[in-house]
């Protein structure tokens, strides 16, 4: 088992790499002890892809916390899953320790060493690409060129290819942007200003566009932790959920997963082997992937699918997705990074959902949308016993995940006993 100072026991961790590769000690000690310590019910959390080890390590010490004193006669294990993805470090996460989170230090360069050390765990061998972001970051020259040649950088650090091409993943999500950088840099800095004032007119004048221009990186390291989490699920937590169960058949498993963490779980779910039913609920907090992941077709081409097209069949239970429209990180700059990969229409800030309508929406903002048959739900009717045993569950959970500065608003809030009750609620452990 892992570390002593978590605030539940038995707790494990298991680390994987970029590949789905699960560290084997760790793997071999979870499935030798967890019917020896007589787990009944399992609760496996992935944290998102904007944390490193220590905060991820806080998330589940702090989220566990609640689960005793809630379940106490139940016999619960807890898996904290680490998986390579990184934070920008100057982003506020509510109720997380000062240490770790950013503070409000004197301004310095506008890439620290945390997030230059992460960007280099993201983008492995672009290191030249990075200093000469951050060098552009920190000079912001005058004039188009600079943004240009900006933008041009960003685009190398994914694959090296610098396409141009509105590349699709496998929700029909675009994965490189297509708008000039100067164009996107100024759209992104409208919507961090919208953001940070909402409503504020008085006043408004145009952004510099370089307020915009760490937001287009930080969206190309989206992507690669996006495209990552999805691996890690499919070819690492799901084989080794299969092993589990071939193991321990008597362990319930519920899976967690906060953000890109979401992703992680649910594709899980398509990397379990032959008939395996270990899974008996799957509860995502503030999911940052598309909402229509599990649809039969995707409304605006009904010739496909979901990537996870009837993968909630796979739950012997509900699948819970909780959301908040506070949720700026995903209700504001998902559907804008969305945009500037291609659809030509104009928006800022808040108003940028409901201007793009519901293609690019993601999970954590509006739930699971085009799946026949889904119930949606308000916090308090959740905790009042009304989930369903299966299907699709729309929680609105906005009456607590609701704080959070700029720009990700209320994405990380998510340190709540609520919540933990959803967790248990799902997963009908009394």
């Amino acid at each position: 088992m892992a570390d002593s100072g978590m605030s539940v026991s038995p707790y494990w961790e298991l680390t994987f790499d970029a590949s789905g590769d699960v560290d084997p000690p760790e793997r071999d000690h979870l499935l030798a002890q967890v019917t020896e310590l007589g787990v009944r019910d399992l609760v496996v959390f992935a944290h998102g892809w904007n944390d490193d080890r220590s905060a991820a390590t806080a998330l589940y010490r702090r989220f566990f916390a609640p689960f005793p004193g809630l379940a106490p006669k139940a016999h619960l294990g807890y898996v904290g899953v680490v998986w390579p993805s990184m934070r920008f470090s100057d982003e506020p996460i509510p109720d997380f320790p000062r240490s770790v989170v950013a503070t409000d230090a004197a301004p310095g360069p506008a890439l620290d060493q945390d997030t230059r050390r992460g960007l280099l765990i993201a983008f492995p061998g672009r290191a030249d690409v990075i200093d000469q972001v951050a060098r552009l970051l920190d000079e912001r020259p005058d004039g188009d060129a600079g943004l240009t040649e900006f933008g041009r950088l960003v685009r190398l650090l994914p694959d090296g290819a610098g396409s141009t091409a509105a590349d699709t993943d496998e929700d029909g999500e675009p994965v490189v942007f297509t708008e000039e950088p100067a164009t996107a840099c100024a759209e992104f800095a409208g919507a961090l200003a919208a953001v940070a004032a909402p409503g504020g007119t008085e006043g408004f004048s145009l952004p510099n566009p370089w307020e915009g221009a760490k937001e287009l990186l930080r969206q190309a390291a989206y992507y690669q932790m996006k495209g990552r989490a999805g691996t890690i699920g499919e070819h690492g937590l799901g084989p080794l959920l299969g092993k589990l169960a071939a193991k321990a058949p008597g362990v319930r498993v519920h899976l967690v997963g906060h953000s890109f963490g979401g992703r992680l779980v649910a594709f899980a779910l398509r990397g379990l082997p032959g008939q395996a039913r270990p899974v008996k609920s799957l509860t995502l907090l503030e999911g940052a992937f598309s909402h229509y992941v599990f649809a039969d077709r995707l409304p605006d081409d009904p010739h496909r699918s979901g990537a996870l097209k009837d993968q909630q069949r796979r739950i012997d239970g509900p699948l819970v997705c909780c959301h908040s429209h506070f949720d700026a990180a995903l209700g504001t700059f998902y559907p804008l990074a969305s945009r500037l990969a291609g659809d030509d229409r104009s928006c800022l800030g808040n108003e940028i959902a409901a201007v793009l309508g519901p293609r690019w929406g993601a999970l954590g903002h509006d739930g699971v949308q085009a799946v026949p048959g889904t119930a949606r739900l308000d916090l308090a009717g959740a905790l009042a016993g009304r989930l369903p045993a299966s299907g699709c569950v729309n929680v609105d959970a906005a009456a607590v995940v609701r704080r959070g500065g700029p720009p990700a608003g209320a994405h990380s809030d998510i340190l709540h006993p609520e919540l933990a009750r959803v967790v248990l609620a799902a997963g009908r452990i009394a």
